[in-house]
């Protein structure tokens, strides 16, 4: 009987929602990645990205807490013609399998230069409509 009455009982409350230091940018850019442990170069691509980590898509399993060394690559400049490349150490905050081999994971930048920072900046700021 209590089971029934919790399950008819409504549920009132504030909504909240994720709170993100940096806004998220949906971007499909490669990336270049090695495992801190490893020589073993691996290829994939964002899903999106901000000034804090990226949603990576890669073919291979990463264990939270992993260290990676990441190239992003991105057109910058008058017609997007340069290609730009921020280097950084990020690590493996979550992941999850998806189908044919291939994984998402969400990963937090650890290390970066502040030339390379500032490129990723100047970058994800052209892209945000407020900045215009």
């Amino acid at each position: 009987m209590a089971n029934q009455e919790k399950e008819l009982k409504q549920h009132f409350g504030i909504a909240k929602f994720e709170e993100r230091a940096h806004p998220r940018f949906l971007l499909n850019l490669p990336v270049e990645y090695y495992p801190a442990a490893s020589t073993t170069q691996g290829k994939g691509y964002t899903g999106n990205a901000s000034e804090g980590g990226l949603i990576v898509y890669l073919g291979r399993h990463l264990q939270v807490g992993d260290l990676l060394k990441l190239r992003l690559f991105f057109s910058s400049g008058p017609g997007m013609n340069s290609v730009n490349t921020v280097e950084m150490v990020s690590q493996v905050i979550w992941t999850e399998k998806l189908k044919d081999s291939e994984y998402r994971c969400g990963i937090k930048f650890v290390d970066i230069s502040a030339e390379d920072m500032n490129k990723l900046n100047s970058f994800l700021k052209n892209l945000s409509p407020l900045s215009h």
